[in-house]
């Protein structure tokens, strides 16, 4: 009933079936690859997905935690690893303990779930599509940001793109950074120098920035992004370590004061 995340005992009866005093009825037939929730509204089973611009889908997955995709493509790994644990990996790479902390693109809210569990200050998360945040508020492994009791108010989601509301950030207000962008062909502009650039002005110095990056095949797409992005961290005021499927970025003391 939640993805694995508990268990619980349901009635089952010939018609319909039972949890927590309310009857429902059995779905006519259930897609591969699909999730359902209860439409209250409509009575019935309906899958975890919207078309918009675009066709957003909640997805399940052998491990419990879901991913989503967008117009078919996977947003989160899933072959080796739950996605979950995947982001508890990266945000280990931050030491989350006690910072605030920037997570850029929110996506289903794994990394600022992982921040919460590792002791987070706060976490300020931007999400620009309305329809992933609509994802968030029916999957269980999301931190549920509409509650403040939940998160003990450490969690605070602005619906909005942060290529464009990162410049409204004060100068040095955070003490890390999550930066888990979709890919270079869908969202350009959070692999440019001018973004790089607003994250080290809103860091602290020493601050830590894990950047995914993917690993895309160099033989096939002709391009090394996560040479490309350390390249701009650098320039930016970063050191940079390439770590498995991103790049681990220090803000340096010192900005440097003229870039080529």
């Amino acid at each position: 009933m939640d993805l694995g995340r508990s268990s619980v005992t349901v009635e089952i009866g010939a018609d319909t079936w039972g949890l927590g005093g309310q009857r429902y009825p059995y779905p006519e037939k259930c897609k591969d690859r699909t999730l359902y929730h209860w439409d209250a509204e409509a009575g019935r089973f309906a899958p975890v997905s919207r078309y918009g611009d675009a066709l957003i889908k909640l997805v399940p997955t052998e491990w419990g935690a879901p991913t989503f995709e967008i117009d078919g493509i996977k947003m989160l790994p899933t072959a080796r690893v739950s996605p979950y644990e995947d982001a508890r990996r990266k945000v280990e790479l931050i030491q989350p303990r006690g910072k605030r902390i920037l997570d850029t693109c929110g996506g289903l809210g794994y990394f600022a779930a992982c921040c919460l569990d590792g002791g987070a200050l706060r976490i300020d998360s931007f999400e620009k599509n309305a329809d992933v945040i609509w994802l968030r508020t029916l999957n269980p492994w999301s931190p549920d940001h509409r509650d403040p009791q939940a998160t003990q108010g450490r969690l605070h989601l602005t619906h909005g793109d942060v290529a464009e509301c990162i410049a409204e950030l004060p100068d040095a207000a955070y003490d890390a950074a999550l930066h888990d962008p979709p890919r270079f062909g869908i969202a350009g502009e959070l692999y440019s120098q001018a973004f790089y650039d607003q994250l080290a002005r809103v860091l602290k110095p020493h601050a830590r920035l894990f950047h995914y990056t993917g690993t895309p095949n160099k033989l096939t797409s002709g391009r090394d992004v996560p040479r490309e992005v350390s390249a701009r961290l650098q320039r930016a005021g970063f050191s940079t370590e390439v770590i498995g499927d991103g790049v681990l970025a220090i803000r340096n003391r010192q900005r440097p004061s003229h870039r080529p």
